[in-house]
């Protein structure tokens, strides 16, 4: 299962913000824009200001699972990390919606780290929250049945968009989810059958 419950967002500052954006430059991404992949250099640290954006893991087969979602106030903490240690990304991200987002230069980042301890806090908040979320995803893939956690993705999907009406394609849902097109389509018929849900062309309701 994905949080997307905003009491537990990492916290930043209006104040701490202003003094990162004195460092980095600010980025706007489309729906669906690619901000990073798997095996690309690390050159900046992503601070999400609007919108949101898609974490995935690509296996060697490139098969896709969806990790985690950022939003506004979040990093991506292994950007942070694999950029202090000159280490490649490991993951894909990915524009949920129209985003602005933050980009801080590597080496600036870790140079806060001495001068702001809010920004050395607020990484540690950030480490925590990705920990947390990944184990709930590791609990979900491990102990879920696939219709549970399809579920429980929409409505996270529409938690985060604010919209119960959801734009995606079944073969999107199974990238997201890590499994095959035919399953993912055989429960959404199985929940529309149960009034959970509402199907149109690429498109899915909560109901």
């Amino acid at each position: 299962m994905i949080d997307t419950d905003d009491r537990h967002k990492p916290a930043i500052s209006v104040k701490l913000i202003d003094s990162l954006k004195e460092h980095g430059i600010i980025k706007r991404l489309q729906e669906g824009e690619l901000l990073f992949q798997e095996e690309m250099a690390i050159r900046d640290i992503p601070v999400i200001l609007n919108g949101s954006v898609k974490i995935f893991q690509v296996d060697e087969d490139y098969r896709e699972i969806l990790l985690y979602y950022l939003k506004p106030g979040d990093t991506c903490i292994m950007s942070f990390l694999g950029g202090l240690f000159n280490d490649k990304s490991k993951l894909k991200a990915i524009a949920n919606e129209e985003s602005e987002i933050l980009l801080l230069p590597v080496y600036k980042a870790g140079l806060l780290l001495k001068n702001y301890p809010e920004w050395t806090e607020y990484i540690f908040r950030v480490y925590y929250q990705r920990f947390k979320e990944l184990l709930d995803v590791v609990n979900a893939v491990a102990f879920k049945k696939m219709d549970e956690r399809l579920l429980t993705f929409l409505k996270n999907r529409s938690v985060i968009n604010k919209n119960n009406e959801i734009e995606i394609t079944h073969e999107e849902l199974a990238n997201e989810l890590g499994t095959a097109r035919v399953v993912i389509s055989r429960l959404l018929k199985q929940m529309e059958k149960e009034n959970l849900v509402e199907l149109g062309r690429n498109r899915i309701t909560l109901l």
